[in-house]
């Protein structure tokens, strides 16, 4: 990977960090650029920035620019939980531990890949990595996701999920017994400027918003619903780790010592929308997986 580096002068002084270096890379989209702020692969006076941070004169902006890596997408025959199906969309139950869509080091086995096998056609808007993709959960969350068959109901679909309009509610198992029955969290969401990998609350985030109530109880766990308000990445993970009660067996925000659960205990399990074409509301809930359940259940006999 090669190295770039530049001197701000008089004339980007006070600009946005992400303006200034579109400019320095004409071939390059202004998102190609934040991606690679996001990424690490930008400094300036050798230390990380965000997108937003203005110049100064004299600053020494360093950065590199990742190869692109052309993926070949293969249609896969992998079983899919598929809830529901019409012409233009599906609405499936993906497991714990698969992966949304290819990316380098991670090409097969994804949900795009039983996708792409399964329909015939699926929209575009999201480029050909992420086929039908209107909205994502972690590879260890299970749950329901809405996959669009045409460019005209993802388009519909992703308005809706900005205004949110979209019922999206999770389940979840939290450390700590919480002492109050219902709860909101409102905390701005954006990468961690220590650790880009990472998530966190940041003055300068996305505003990000989650309503919780508890289902049960124990001395030290607690069952919760959580309704997401808005949609940020890593936010109910993130949010119930701000307020003291991280999920058991989250690898990157929770607790050192927890259960081996090969990665967070946290279930989508019900997801609403207005059909696009149909205009009525359509509701869909599944329940929690088997391993899901057997941690309750181990958590019963604790107590």
């Amino acid at each position: 990977m090669t190295l770039f580096y530049h001197t701000v002068n008089e004339l980007q002084e006070k600009q946005r960090i992400d303006k200034v270096l579109a400019a320095l890379n004409p071939e390059a989209s202004r998102s190609q650029v934040q991606s690679w702020i996001v990424k690490g692969l930008v400094t300036v006076n050798k230390e990380y920035v965000k997108s937003n941070d203005k110049c100064q004169i004299g600053d020494v902006i360093e950065w590199s620019i990742p190869k692109e890596e052309t993926l070949e997408i293969v249609a896969e025959d992998i079983p899919l939980s598929i809830v529901y199906e019409d012409s233009d969309l599906l609405v499936v139950n993906k497991p714990k531990g698969m992966v949304i869509h290819p990316s380098p080091g991670h090409t097969s086995g994804t949900l795009v890949n039983a996708l792409l096998y399964h329909c015939d056609h699926l929209s575009s808007i999201n480029g050909v990595q992420r086929p039908g993709i209107v909205h994502r959960i972690d590879k260890d969350t299970s749950g329901l996701l809405v996959v669009a068959k045409n460019n005209q109901v993802h388009a519909h679909l992703s308005d809706q999920l900005s205004t949110k309009e979209v019922k999206r509610v999770y389940t979840a198992i939290v450390h700590g017994k919480i002492p109050h029955e219902t709860g909101m969290i409102d905390a701005p969401i954006g990468r961690d400027p220590k650790d880009r990998q990472r998530m966190g609350i940041v003055d300068d985030g996305k505003p990000a918003v989650t309503h919780f109530n508890v289902i049960k109880s124990y001395p030290d766990y607690t069952y919760v619903k959580c309704q997401l308000e808005t949609g940020r990445t890593h936010q109910i993970r993130v949010h119930m780790k701000y307020i003291g009660y991280p999920l058991v067996g989250d690898p990157k925000y929770g607790r050192r010592k927890t259960m081996e659960t090969n990665g967070q205990v946290l279930h989508a399990g019900v997801l609403g929308f207005m059909h696009p074409n149909m205009n009525r509301w359509m509701e869909f809930e599944v329940k929690a997986p088997a391993y899901f359940e057997a941690i309750l259940s181990n958590i019963e006999k604790l107590y």
